[in-house]
């Protein structure tokens, strides 16, 4: 499978209805950042996706991502045909979402309808939220890679050991620039909390080695397993062992200690010291 050249430092971005966001998709580029992520769960429409693209000049951007119980093949093959059209090459179409009791099923046939449209999304444009052993074994089969999220240096190495050598893999990782370590776990608890509640990501826990009361507390042995926190250079030292463990990019999930913020000088304090 074809591998992606990311670059190992990717960054997320939220879409924001007064279109504040475009302006930092600007910032994030000139702070050399190779990949912008856009988080894709809550998004209304795929525009901004678009909208970022449009904004910036040569960055990848990425969807995280886009749920397939949400959108249909049908509106992500349109989309990507009419992007591709003025900005090609600048998308990469991250997909996940699959969850229900058959979730191989349901992804596997949604991957069968992309590459049956006309004209296709091919398997060298798209990458897989995957956790579980099948997931990334699929992502590498039927997609570029895997981008998966809640995840330890760990089970980094574990995933690069079934994607093999030429498959990409994109590991997200939630940052809190925060010495205190009670005021930087509140910041992530909720975050994290509502996710272990979803898919199949307790499952992937558990496989790591949490135990259930780690998972339904939150407790501070999960955040502190899962979340890179303190200064930059304790992120920074995250960064690498996920970068040793096999990870082509690490993404860069930044949370503001003041959710009504926008992380703009952490970005920037990540770059100096992350990209130079």
């Amino acid at each position: 499978m074809t591998h992606l050249e990311l670059g190992p430092i990717g960054v997320t971005l939220d879409a924001r209805a007064d279109g504040g966001h475009l302006d930092d998709a600007a910032l994030l580029e000139s702070l050399g950042y190779s990949t912008i992520w856009i988080a894709g769960g809550q998004l209304a429409t795929l525009d901004p996706l678009r909208d970022v693209v449009r904004a910036t000049g040569k960055v990848t951007v990425g969807s995280a991502i886009v749920p397939v119980g949400r959108y249909s093949a049908e509106d992500v093959v349109a989309f990507r045909r009419d992007l591709e059209a003025t900005d090609p090459g600048r998308l990469i179409t991250g997909l996940g979402g699959a969850h229900g009791e058959r979730p191989l099923r349901t992804m596997n046939a949604y991957l069968d309808d992309l590459d049956a449209a006309d004209p296709p999304v091919p398997a060298s444009a798209r990458m897989l939220s995957a956790l579980g052993p099948r997931m990334l074994e699929l992502s590498r089969d039927r997609a570029a890679g895997a981008l998966p999220l809640l995840v330890t240096p760990e089970f980094t190495a574990r995933a690069r050991r079934i994607l093999g050598d030429e498959s990409t893999l994109a590991v997200m990782e939630y940052v809190v620039l925060e010495r205190d370590p009670e005021r930087a776990r509140a910041t992530v608890r909720e975050s994290v909390g509502f996710l272990t509640r979803v898919g199949g990501y307790r499952q992937n826990l558990r496989r790591m080695g949490f135990g259930d009361d780690d998972i339904d507390s939150t407790s501070d042995r999960l955040i502190d397993g899962l979340v890179a926190r303190g200064d930059v250079d304790a992120v920074a030292t995250r960064v690498r062992r996920h970068l040793d463990a096999g990870a082509d990019q690490v993404v860069l999930v930044v949370q503001p200690t003041d959710p009504d913020d926008v992380p703009r000088a952490q970005w920037r304090a990540l770059a100096e010291t992350l990209i130079g």
